[in-house]
């Protein structure tokens, strides 16, 4: 009577393995696949210039001073399919008067895409239109690049964290990477008062750019959607501007220069 107790209990304790065999098999093979799905997304995000994949990644920056600067990243297609990407910036924690920026295009565009400024940019979160204006196809093998511009303020040190989501339709995020960046505020040098004005505006057939305090500026226009409509590399002092065949609207203008911070001004024409 007794083996036969034992015997039963050994049958029961063997199938017990055997199913907690199955059953531990299972999830492993389970998160296996899970894992894949998101290593195999086929989307690299790299830092430009760079070769490692920093997707659903930080990347860690130190502010150089008080000057806006850029972090550039290239988000490659390796998916098989052409994708019309958006980008989501969230703003996760930002110092108080820190301002940050955008441009977002096809790799192959010489002017870095459509930018966006900070006050095109408003609240925590915010996504690049869906308009058909300003979408592009990133083909599989090819690459779009992301430009963040993030600018501290001058006397508040901190860490501000950004994060960058990559999306097809603007709600469901594909892939993403954060920029945290480290700024110590110092005792800047007292420079030139710098001014623009620009005049008339509203404007009707010319604009007069005035500058004081800026050497050799650059600037460019922009519309309501960010197409860029007029660049140019060097103005110094004042430059008239033939805005007669500009459509009826409000535009922007970015002036930048050495060592001083973006000038973001609005402009309308009205005809």
């Amino acid at each position: 009577m007794e083996l036969l107790i034992n015997f039963i209990i050994f049958v029961i304790n063997s199938a017990n393995e055997v199913i907690m065999k199955k059953i531990l098999l299972s999830v492993i093979l389970i998160g296996s696949a899970v894992m894949s799905s998101i290593a195999q997304d086929g989307i690299e995000i790299k830092q430009t210039g760079q070769s490692t994949d920093v997707s659903g990644q930080t990347i860690n920056v130190v502010a150089p001073d008080y000057q806006a600067f850029d972090v550039s990243l290239d988000i490659i297609n390796n998916t098989g399919t052409t994708h019309q990407w958006r980008v989501t910036r969230l703003r996760i924690s930002v110092p108080t008067g820190w301002q940050d920026g955008l441009c977002w295009g096809h790799g192959t565009d010489p002017f870095g895409g459509t930018c966006y400024s900070s006050g095109q940019m408003p609240g925590d979160s915010w996504t690049t239109p869906g308009s058909q204006s300003v979408l592009f196809n990133v083909a599989d093998g090819e690459y779009a690049k992301l430009k963040a511009t993030i600018d501290p303020d001058d006397f508040v040190s901190g860490t501000a964290h950004y994060r960058y989501y990559i999306t097809d339709d603007g709600v469901t995020n594909t892939d993403s990477v954060d920029v945290v960046v480290n700024f110590t505020a110092s005792i800047k040098e007292v420079k030139e008062v710098v001014s623009v004005s620009l005049l008339p505006n509203p404007a009707t057939d010319y604009l007069t750019i005035n500058l004081n305090g800026i050497e050799n500026a650059s600037y460019k226009i922009v519309d309501a959607l960010g197409n860029v409509i007029v660049r140019e590399t060097s103005i110094n002092n004042n430059k008239k501007l033939d805005v007669s065949e500009f459509k009826n609207g409000v535009y922007f203008i970015l002036i930048e220069g050495s060592g001083i911070k973006p000038i973001n001004r609005k402009i309308v024409i009205r005809h």
